[in-house]
């Protein structure tokens, strides 16, 4: 095991590590990067010139690497916000009288999903439906309203139906979409594991495989968990990352301009003219 390893195994995990410690590597990181180039360039051209051309410089670096987190098909270790997930809204046991207007009337006007679309909605219905527990080292654990579980066991889905969605074209100026949501019809099954016959056998003897899940009847862990599409926003932070750079390195390009203009008509007043005077400035 490596010592870096071992020591974030011992070191206590506290405000300090690794929030503010990891704060303190970037920001020396980049003072380390940028202000070496400007230590190099303020030397030779001057602090005002030499900022002028590190800070122009780094913005146009950052023009290039905010475009390629833009375009990365997976933007893994960069700047990126919620990845799209479905977030469950309500749970019921009458879609009929369900908060969610849209969903009423999903099993006659919504759609059944397939297999994989509806294991992904059900891994979903997972995180919500099942009591999450606290390890030993996490001081507490986020609260589920809509627990009604111990485990995936304890449950199975009999229905998973979807309404709503659209794919908005920008070239078309569709710049809304209509909301997706989802909805799972779920029963509480019955645990075989505590069924024994008229002689106190087991039903289903050790090592055998237990039985088909069935519902049991009258459960009121039974019901209708409603969920809706949430698209994230996985490239918006690079997306304000690229327009800020390009804002910035704009700024200093045109700073640069006017430095320069400024120089330009400077040594335009101190040239002498055809006739070998001097010129005299207009604020003499």
């Amino acid at each position: 095991m490596s010592l870096p390893v071992l020591a974030s195994e011992v070191i206590e995990k506290s405000i300090w590590y690794p929030t503010i410690l990891g704060i303190l590597v970037v920001v020396f990181a980049l003072l380390l990067f940028a202000g070496s180039l400007y230590l190099l360039l303020s030397t030779n051209l001057g602090s005002r010139l030499g900022f002028l051309i590190a800070f122009t410089a780094f913005m146009g670096f950052m023009v290039i690497l905010s475009s390629l987190w833009i375009v990365t098909a997976s933007p893994l270790n960069t700047l990126k916000g919620r990845i799209p997930a479905w977030k469950a809204v309500e749970v019921t046991k009458n879609l009929a009288k369900a908060k969610t207007e849209e969903v009423r009337n999903i099993e006659a006007e919504g759609r059944k999903v397939d297999t994989i679309e509806a294991s992904n909605v059900k891994a979903s219905a997972d995180e919500n439906l099942i009591a999450v527990e606290a390890l030993p080292s996490e001081a507490q654990v986020t609260q589920q309203a809509f627990a009604r579980f111990q485990a995936v066991t304890e449950y199975k889905v009999l229905n998973t139906y979807e309404i709503g969605g659209s794919n908005p074209n920008p070239l078309d100026f569709e710049v809304t979409h209509t909301p997706k949501l989802a909805v799972i019809e779920f029963c509480e099954v019955i645990d075989t594991s505590t069924l024994v016959d008229e002689n106190g056998q087991p039903l289903v003897p050790f090592g055998v495989a237990p039985p088909a899940p069935e519902c049991k009847e009258g459960s009121d862990k039974s019901g209708f968990i409603v969920l809706k599409r949430d698209l994230g926003s996985l490239r918006v932070p690079a997306i304000v990352a690229w327009i800020s750079s390009i804002l910035l390195f704009g700024l200093g390009l045109l700073l640069l301009h006017w430095r320069e203009k400024d120089e330009r008509a400077a040594k335009q007043q101190t040239e002498p003219t055809e006739d070998g005077a001097t010129p005299v400035p207009a604020n003499a």
